[in-house]
């Protein structure tokens, strides 16, 4: 007969081993202040990139367990023009023309160490706001989108038929 404090013990166990196995993302920003078009103020800078970086994490859950996602953005043009207002914040404008969200990423995965694929991407969406956005009320609404796209159908492992 095992007591409960067993059973709790073998439960943290097997979290914690379940934890460890999970798949996780590494994202980095590399030379933010060369890119085409990010938030000016360091505080907003933050934002993005902690919004962009939750989101990959979340979506490497979806990961076979084990695996390691890396995503280095080396640029990215957000959706719309900015028009500088001081002392308050920019606005963002979106007019659906030549202003669709652009990034460039370079990408790994690896198992047990092991890269088992890895590449460089051009991600760009000129149709941005056409179609079905979930994430449009949100901030960065579009790019997260677009990552989504890119997540699944260049990263996530093929649907076995």
């Amino acid at each position: 007969m095992q007591t409960p404090a067993l059973k709790i013990a073998a439960a943290v166990v097997l979290t914690i081993a379940a934890a460890s196995a999970a798949a996780t993302a590494n994202v980095s920003y590399l030379n933010t202040d060369a890119m085409t078009d990010v938030p000016r103020h360091y505080k907003d800078l933050e934002s993005m990139e902690y919004i962009f970086t939750e989101h990959l994490k979340q979506l490497s859950e979806r990961l076979p367990a084990g695996q390691v996602l890396t995503v280095e953005f080396l640029d990215i043009d957000l959706a719309g023009d900015v028009f500088p207002r001081v002392p308050v914040r920019d606005i963002r404008v979106t007019k659906g023309q030549a202003d669709w969200p652009r990034m460039h990423l370079r990408y790994r995965i690896e198992q047990d160490g092991q890269v088992i694929r890895s590449g460089e991407q051009q991600l760009a969406d000129p149709s941005y706001q056409l179609g079905a956005n979930r994430y449009q009320q949100e901030l960065y609404g579009y790019e997260i989108n677009m990552l989504d796209t890119w997540f699944r159908k260049e990263i996530l492992p093929p649907k076995k038929q």
